[in-house]
């Protein structure tokens, strides 16, 4: 037959020209890129991270709470450099005073000015809730890799375990542990909220594991010899990442909010370290005369749980392998 019906498009016969023998991987690379080039097409490789970057640059109110969650946590973290005042400094001559230039959030009852308390409270705050988000991640995350992985009656055993911690009821098991274990340490009070918080995150990362040991690619690894651990660590865990660092997230609200709870019950951080629970605690008596004592603690608070809490709906819709991205 002398016709070819198959033949070679023009643009590609054209990209290969000079090419003698049978096309090797180097020539179709080469022809597929001369092809880009010339139909004004680029082939750009993009990761899962990229994808998921880009739609959570897409969620505003997400990217504006970023933002803003950021700079209160820098002003927290540089709180010496930050406070106009130390957070004990008083001056007897401004005494319960409201809001003004010098003094933005007022004074309290000893003239110690409550702005300056404020930025330490979300210091101390901020060293909670990080310490109780890495310590339940930890917690969490390897009680699921292991359950899920196992199964059987290790699996069992571990979820048993989970739900008899989540049986427990929280606030009473929060007061009396704080009482008798973390009252007045901020890093006792972080690993006794870290030891109730992991529950979730357990379940969450074993029905990820269940299903991820049930995939080819699982049993590729084994039938190459890998170990446990390396499976776990390097081929299920970064497929589990989504919830974890979703989780992670939203366990930062929780825990300044269970914190502040705690602190203005009487059971968390005690002074004279600063607080924001025990900052409002300090205010309620006088809350109607000197409102400032409560407000600008308590909207400190919602400003940062609210900043979370869209962060935290941010990043689940990006880590979604779900949604799609237009090109």
């Amino acid at each position: 037959m002398t016709d070819q019906p198959f033949g070679p498009k023009p643009a590609l016969a054209e990209a290969g020209a000079g090419v003698v023998g049978p096309a090797t991987s180097d020539s179709k690379a080469t022809a597929a890129d001369s092809l880009s080039y010339e139909t004004g097409l680029e082939v750009e490789v993009r990761s899962q991270w990229t994808y998921a970057r880009r739609r959570f640059f897409r969620h505003r109110l997400a990217v504006a709470s970023l933002f803003i969650l950021v700079f209160i946590l820098l002003a927290g973290a540089l709180a010496s450099w930050v406070a106009p005042y130390r957070f004990d400094g008083y001056d007897p001559t401004s005494i319960a005073q409201g809001p003004s230039l010098a003094h933005p959030f007022g004074t309290d009852l000893l003239g110690r000015d409550y702005f300056s308390r404020v930025i330490y409270g979300i210091r101390t705050s901020e060293r909670v809730a990080f310490l109780v988000a890495a310590l339940s991640v930890v917690i969490g995350t390897t009680v699921g890799m292991v359950a899920g992985y196992y199964g059987r009656w290790v699996d069992n055993g571990l979820m048993r375990l989970t739900d008899l911690v989540l049986t427990l009821p929280g606030l009473a098991v929060l007061l009396t542990a704080a009482a008798f274990l973390g009252k007045g340490s901020p890093y006792r009070v972080a690993v006794i909220l870290s030891l109730l918080f992991w529950t979730a995150l357990a379940r969450l990362v074993r029905g990820q594991f269940l299903s991820l040991r049930e995939k080819e690619y699982i049993d590729a690894a084994k039938a190459a010899g890998a170990g446990d651990f390396r499976i776990m660590a390097r081929h299920m865990l970064p497929n589990s990442l989504g919830p974890i660092i979703v989780f992670g997230t939203l366990t930062l609200g929780i825990a300044i909010i269970t914190e502040a709870a705690l602190s203005f019950l009487g059971f968390g951080i005690q002074p004279p370290t600063p607080a924001l629970g025990k900052l409002i605690s300090d205010g309620q008596d006088v809350s109607t005369s000197m409102w400032w004592l409560v407000t600008f603690p308590g909207l400190t608070i919602v400003l940062i749980v609210l900043c979370v809490n869209f962060v935290g709906d941010g990043l689940r819709d990006a880590l979604d392998p779900t949604q799609r991205v237009r090109a």
